[in-house]
């Protein structure tokens, strides 16, 4: 027969027989990193097992201190309502307690007035008396 024809068959053969080694080698690659994978993700998994745990830890105790911290807001907020309500209490009943005191203070104060007012009468007729030359410099007429 053809000589050539053997030939072509062994060629083809022997490229079968190379993809079929290199189908093997990938096939023991793609296991060989499937089991590594699969120990780094169990490593990540130990290794990640404690910071879940502590950031659950950490959860718990924020909501408990957030839970905590809205009871004292509250009884804070009470304590300056009960506070402010008083204040407006005494600031209401002030006039009433100082009502007879209130007018005496009044009283006085007026007569202190009077009395200042009369002493700067004093001070300023003296020192009009003392420099009328002063005033008439400075009258524009």
């Amino acid at each position: 027969m053809y000589p050539w024809l053997a030939v072509f068959l062994g060629i083809i053969a022997a490229a079968v027989l190379v993809m079929a080694a290199i189908q093997v080698a990938a096939i023991v690659f793609a296991m060989s990193a499937a089991r590594r994978i699969g120990q780094v993700a169990d490593r990540i998994e130990n290794d990640l097992r404690p910071v879940v745990s502590n950031l659950q830890t950490i959860t718990s105790e924020a909501a408990r201190a957030t839970t905590l911290a809205a009871a004292q807001m509250e009884r804070a907020d009470r304590l300056f309502a009960d506070m402010s309500r008083r204040a407006e209490q005494v600031m209401t009943a002030i006039p009433g307690l100082l009502g007879p005191a209130g007018k005496g203070f009044a009283f006085l104060n007026g007569i202190k007035a009077a009395l200042a007012a009369i002493q700067e009468l004093r001070r300023s007729s003296g020192h009009r008396a003392a420099q009328p030359d002063e005033e008439d410099a400075l009258f524009i007429g």
